[in-house]
């Protein structure tokens, strides 16, 4: 029969065997190179950088339809002999934009615009294999962190539909005997659309990945719900304004109506219903679309306002911060946009404007994430 302990017996000395603590699945989820996939991501987003404006170029130069097949693998050779440069060339005399605008082209002015052309594609096929190689290479080493193999995948789905697309669009515009010079601008719409999806997708896992799961499982605790339901708004109203930006860019509605804060000396442009069946004219009416650009963009920097006036009282100094550089980025995008307008937007002035929009659409998703996972913040203003 065991011995009874004494009330004050000392049991120091005795060994206790505890098991190991379960550190559940927060801890598990930490698990992984997220410090590297975070690094790979942040090499993505530069790519994607490039190729929006790689893209903008291609299309302020009017070189979109140079190359007037899409072949995703043979197609990345470019023609290596005067014999192949001829054969491309004469693709490109036999459709519209050749035939009614182009005709007074040489061979050398073909090779200039064949070369943005070319160099846009490769940019996408360069992006497809820098994720392709990096998904493999931590799949395989088991260094995805858990729950992220989906989120990774999606990345790649969404470059490969972005590739399907891109040939959508420009296949809109290589046409025979219809007088079409342009590639349909709702599909330039889409194309530059879901560009913005996949960076702002790269930037929103970055940002999770920069803080351990543990971290933000207590963030969220503290999520500022009215500000991050306004961020979130704010999110989808910029995102309409860089659709209404792609349809401006598809027809050159930028180059029709020069004068601001009118428009050909009056506030709604003449003609703006010319086009028949009307609904074409909110994709093809150069003044009702640069109309509907301005007056968007108007309403989305009042509405930038209205937020970061509830994100400056924040109780957090981080999410305080972010929300000043996001009006700071508005402020100076509208002031482009004007800038833009009124030099009729020639290339260097409207691919700024273009990068720009990048710019704030990151310091968005940013201003959105830290009210849904706030930095805490000490009595002293230290973050901790």
């Amino acid at each position: 029969m065991a011995e009874k302990r004494k009330l004050f017996e000392e049991v120091g000395d005795a060994q206790v065997v505890r098991p190991p603590a379960d550190t559940g699945m927060i801890d598990r989820g930490r698990g992984g190179a997220r410090g590297t996939i975070r690094l790979w991501l942040f090499v993505l987003f530069a790519l994607v950088f490039v190729m929006i404006a790689v893209g903008g170029l291609t299309r302020l130069t009017d070189s979109g339809l140079s190359i007037t097949e899409w072949k995703p693998f043979t197609g990345a050779m470019p023609p290596l002999s005067e014999a192949d440069w001829q054969a491309e060339f004469a693709k490109y005399q036999a459709i519209d934009e050749f035939q009614v605008q182009n005709s007074w082209m040489q061979l050398s002015d073909f090779k200039a615009i064949y070369w943005w052309e070319w160099g846009h594609r490769q940019l996408g096929r360069l992006i497809g294999m820098v994720w392709a190689l990096g998904f493999l290479w931590f799949l395989v080493r088991r260094q995805i962190p858990v729950g992220w193999t989906g989120r990774l995948l999606l990345l790649g789905g969404l470059g490969g539909l972005q590739g399907a697309i891109g040939w959508w669009m420009v296949s809109s515009g290589v046409t025979v005997g219809q007088a079409v010079l342009d590639v349909a601008s709702y599909r330039l719409a889409t194309h530059l659309g879901l560009a913005f999806i996949i960076l702002g997708v790269i930037t929103w896992y970055a940002l999770l990945l920069g803080r351990t799961e543990r971290d933000l499982m207590q963030a969220r605790r503290t999520k500022e719900r009215r500000l991050f339901g306004m961020s979130t708004g704010l999110l989808h109203f910029a995102f309409l304004q860089i659709l209404l930006g792609a349809l401006v860019a598809g027809i050159d509605a930028g180059r029709f109506f020069i004068d601001w804060p009118l428009m050909q000396g009056q506030f709604f442009p003449p003609d703006a219903f010319n086009i028949a069946p009307i609904w074409r004219n909110f994709f093809e009416n150069p003044g009702l679309v640069q109309f509907m650009h301005r007056m968007t963009g108007y309403l989305l920097f009042a509405f930038a306002i209205v937020v970061w006036l509830k994100g400056r009282k924040s109780a957090h100094g981080t999410t305080r911060a972010a929300f000043n550089l996001m009006l700071i980025a508005m402020v100076a995008q509208v002031a482009l946009g004007i800038v833009t307008v009124l030099n009729a937007a020639p290339v260097h002035i409207a691919i700024v404007h273009q990068a720009l929009a990048v710019v704030v659409w990151v310091l968005i998703l940013r201003v959105r994430f830290l009210s849904g996972y706030p930095v805490p913040t000490s009595l002293r203003g230290h973050k901790r």
